[in-house]
């Protein structure tokens, strides 16, 4: 829990530095009730709204919902035009059947689904949909690889490690009261960045903003001086390949 409230003390970091989501992504998870254009979007554990923005320029109806005061606070700074309402996946500030899907990008693992889940399917529509979104660090590429084993794991997850992840998850990942066993995709992307930048981004990593700083320093100096070794990272701007790993699922209408 501590790893799961620690981002609010980056809250411009996180939004200056975490990278974006793939409008395909978010249009796959999406597709089982329509087009994203004309839905009612709830955007769950938004964070500073990195997926928030993308939902608006996508052109969908997108209510904003996070529980940490100092990321709402960035989020709405950066979208003031977006609803943003305080509130939990536990205890979401929405009436019964107000949305017509349900996104959350980076933030479902936090969440305690046991309670998280009936205040989901309450706030979605009969055949609404449950999406999950997650960005990783492509490690089929060697240098990326390299960058995992720099960051001793505090780095965004690898690819590899999300598809281990997800290869023990069950098919009724959400339950097959609420919702219909889940469908899994992914998606490339990649993330315009600088060595310092890069740092910057690992730095709002929750393993590292809990670490004392006699083990953050080393192991961000590390970091560095890993980039600086690479000529794919040791001079200017570099596209870090990245995957976005997304699940879905459809509110039964029973």
């Amino acid at each position: 829990m501590r790893r799961g409230s620690s981002f609010g003390a980056v809250a411009q970091a996180y939004a200056e530095y975490r990278p974006d989501y793939p409008a395909d992504a978010v249009r796959w998870c999406t597709a089982p009730v329509g087009d994203i254009g004309s839905l009612r979007v709830l955007d769950l554990g938004a964070g500073t709204g990195k997926l928030t923005a993308l939902l608006a320029r996508l052109g969908a109806n997108v209510t904003a919902v996070e529980p940490d005061e100092a990321m709402l606070t960035e989020l709405r700074r950066q979208l003031p035009a977006v609803r943003a309402l305080a509130g939990s996946a536990e205890a979401i500030p929405l009436p019964d059947g107000a949305v017509d899907a349900v996104l959350c990008g980076q933030a479902l693992h936090w969440f305690n689904l046991e309670r998280a889940l009936p205040e989901i399917a309450r706030v979605l529509v009969p055949g609404g949909t449950l999406g999950g979104l997650w960005n990783s660090d492509d490690d089929r590429v060697d240098w990326v690889a390299g960058l995992q084993e720099a960051a001793a794991g505090a780095a965004s997850p690898s690819l590899s490690r999300r598809r281990s992840e997800a290869a023990s998850w069950g098919p009724a990942q959400f339950g097959r009261a609420l919702f219909t066993p889940t469908e899994r995709a992914e998606f490339p992307n990649s993330h315009r960045l600088t060595a310092d930048s890069l740092v910057s981004l690992i730095g709002t990593h929750s393993q590292v903003l809990v670490m004392e700083p006699g083990d953050r320093n080393p192991l961000i100096a590390n970091i560095r001086a890993y980039l600086g070794s690479r000529p794919e990272t040791a001079a200017g701007e570099f596209d870090l390949p990245m995957v976005t790993s997304v699940i879905r699922a459809v509110r039964n209408a029973g």
